[in-house]
């Protein structure tokens, strides 16, 4: 509506500036043909070569009235068609016309002319004026058919215009139209589907390649959302069920019970449900600073390496510092604290003989590695390790002989790493397998957090689950490390 409403005031308005420069041109046209033909007369009178009475006034064109005033008033000269006793204008009029040099629009049938017709006033010398008037009758009747084809033809545009436009903003709408028909399926059902596509290569369908691939994102994250409340209902209901069974046998059997044995199991689970809700606090935080990054101070690397070796010191397996100068970062010193910690805690719990945890400076990049001589993880399985409540093998019950933890600690290394800009990967030692974490160099541009492609390790492995023999459900009592492999 509001389209038609426009189209038909730009319609009127074009039509009436097209009738007006229309009527100006032949009305321009007239004037100029009525002042060349007084323009000659005036050059005879000049030249006192006008004709004597009853002589007519030479004109250039036969459709011309020509009347010469004289000083006081009176026709002199007229053109064969003039009247030779009533002026075409009164003379003061004449005198004032002649000064202004502007066309009077006027009837002559008072003057037995019958037509409209435009004066014109010529001053010529000794004080006499030449009139001239030129035919008007044309210009009136070619206005007056452009007027009736004008109020005919612009409804007609108009109405075709507006169905062009109607047809073709349809054609357009009609795509958005079924988009928001699928996003209301969508919002009706709660189920994720493929919003339709158009076939026209327009704007509309890079809306609606960009609502499916944004529909798609959400279904993944919303997926691994029902994952992981999963997972972690499942994480929890082993020790919650431990502690159950454990308490109601020593209530059950109080004389039979060794309750400092019982108290130090119960124990064992209580810290494995502090050490797993502390584990999903920290991923949530971490997940909210990658939307939201906190501000960082320059951290050493090398310093945090050196102290958490020595932290290790006395553990099952030696581990060995290795740097090379300072290896400043910018960042939280808790979080690759963290970070450093649960690398080397999940290397010493598979090792057989040493860990070794190194920083160095490579350009703008600080690279950490923390390396083991344990059993390895195929290529096709080291991506996967990083997902979260991930254990390479299905086995979720706790044993005091299995080492495996949750599956959080990698989830967590890799959330620290993004935060700060950086990314960690995992790659095959020798033997053994070496953790990878890349972070920007104090100053330095932020990395993409994926890892790179020139490392053959690193080339799009996909992480699957790993060996029996490298990732199993723990039964240690304490506080366990929460990553496996």
């Amino acid at each position: 509506m509001t389209t038609t409403v426009g189209l038909a005031v730009a319609l009127t308005a074009a039509a009436l500036l097209l009738r007006g420069a229309i009527q100006g041109s032949l009305t321009r046209e007239v004037d100029g043909t009525a002042r060349q033909g007084a323009r000659e007369v005036a050059a005879l009178a000049d030249a006192n070569r006008l004709p004597k009475p009853p002589n007519p006034v030479p004109v250039v064109a036969g459709t011309l009235t020509v009347q010469v005033l004289g000083a006081s008033g009176r026709i002199v000269a007229v053109s064969p068609t003039a009247d030779r006793l009533v002026p075409l204008l009164p003379p003061a009029q004449a005198a004032a016309a002649a000064r202004s040099g502007r066309a009077i629009l006027m009837d002559g049938r008072p003057l037995g002319i019958p037509y409209l017709m435009r004066v014109v006033a010529v001053p010529a010398n000794g004080g006499e004026i030449v009139l001239s008037a030129a035919a008007y009758t044309q210009v009136r009747d070619t206005m007056t058919t452009l007027t009736r084809a004008l109020l005919v033809g612009t409804p007609l545009l108009l109405l075709l215009l507006a169905g062009a436009t109607w047809l073709v903003v349809g054609s357009t709408l009609r795509p958005i139209s079924a988009l928001r028909r699928g996003a209301q399926v969508i919002t009706a059902t709660g189920v994720t589907r493929e919003l339709p596509v158009p076939e026209a290569r327009d704007e509309v369908r890079g809306l609606a390649i960009t609502l499916n691939d944004m529909l798609t994102r959400l279904d993944a994250a919303q997926q691994r959302q029902r994952r992981l409340v999963s997972d972690t209902a499942h994480e929890l209901r082993s020790p919650i069920a431990s502690i159950r069974a454990q308490l109601e046998v020593a209530l059950d059997h109080p004389e039979q019970q060794d309750w400092p044995q019982t108290a130090q199991d119960v124990l064992a689970d209580t810290l494995r449900l502090a050490s797993l809700a502390e584990d999903l606090l920290v991923l949530a935080r971490l997940d909210e600073h990658q939307v939201r990054p906190a501000a960082g101070k320059p951290v050493d690397l090398a310093a945090l390496v050196t102290a958490e070796a020595e932290r290790s010191a006395g553990g099952r397996v030696p581990v060995t510092a290795r740097t090379a100068g300072p290896c400043v970062v910018t960042g939280e010193a808790e979080g690759l604290r963290r970070l450093l910690r649960n690398l080397i805690d999940n290397a010493m719990r598979y090792a057989k003989s040493g860990v070794e945890v190194a920083a160095r400076r490579e350009d703008e990049e600080v690279v950490l590695t923390v390396s083991d001589d344990g059993p390895g993880i195929p290529a096709a399985d080291r991506e996967r390790a990083f997902d979260r409540f991930v254990r390479l093998d299905d086995a979720r019950s706790r044993d005091e002989t299995q080492t495996g933890g949750a599956g959080l600690g990698l989830a967590i290394v890799r959330a620290i790493a993004r935060t700060h800009g950086g990314s960690a990967y995992l790659e095959g030692g020798t033997p053994g397998l070496r953790a990878v974490v890349r972070l920007p160099a104090n100053g330095a541009a932020a990395l993409p957090s994926s890892p790179p492609a020139d490392a053959e390790p690193r080339a799009g492995a996909g992480l699957g689950h790993l060996p029996p023999s490298r990732m199993q459900s723990p039964q240690n009592a304490g506080p366990e490390p929460d990553e496996t492999r």
